[in-house]
């Protein structure tokens, strides 16, 4: 294989290649490449509401199907901070959790609930029809406890 040369073209020819080391450490300038996520404090809300208890598998099997598997363990996350009253790192997927109503934000302080809520009429229609079965099968057994 041979490097190309401008005005020649051939058929094994390769872009021409810097042939120089990498600086050494501490030598080249320290450019930021990541910025930290900033500090959230979380605190409960709506303690009387009617939910799943965080622990309970319905939380990661029904809401998992609607939001996503990174989302529910923000959520689990976001619930075991504000019981226990520290802050932690804004979570990644913190915008979807907002927008499906699951927490509240203003600036740097997020609202959850101490218990994740039932699904609604929206969440229940993004299940599957056997997965949205077998929760309607949980609620009305939950309901006539």
């Amino acid at each position: 294989m041979t490097a190309a040369v401008p005005g020649i073209l051939r058929r094994d020819a390769r872009p021409p290649i810097k042939m120089d080391a990498a600086p050494a450490p501490g030598t080249a300038a320290a450019r930021p490449t990541v910025e930290p996520r900033r500090w959230i404090a979380v605190l409960p809300f709506d303690r009387d509401a009617d939910g799943h208890a965080p622990a309970d598998p319905a939380v990661r099997r029904f809401w998992t199907a609607v939001v996503g598997p990174g989302a529910v363990a923000d959520l689990l996350r976001l619930t075991a901070a504000a019981a226990s009253g520290r802050r932690l790192r804004e979570p990644l997927h913190l915008a979807q959790l907002a927008a499906e109503g699951l927490v509240l934000r203003d600036g740097e302080i997020v609202l959850v609930r101490p218990r994740i809520p039932y699904l609604g009429e929206g969440h229940l229609r993004r299940l599957r029809p056997e997965l949205r079965a077998e929760y309607l099968t949980i609620a009305t057994g939950r309901s006539a406890a």
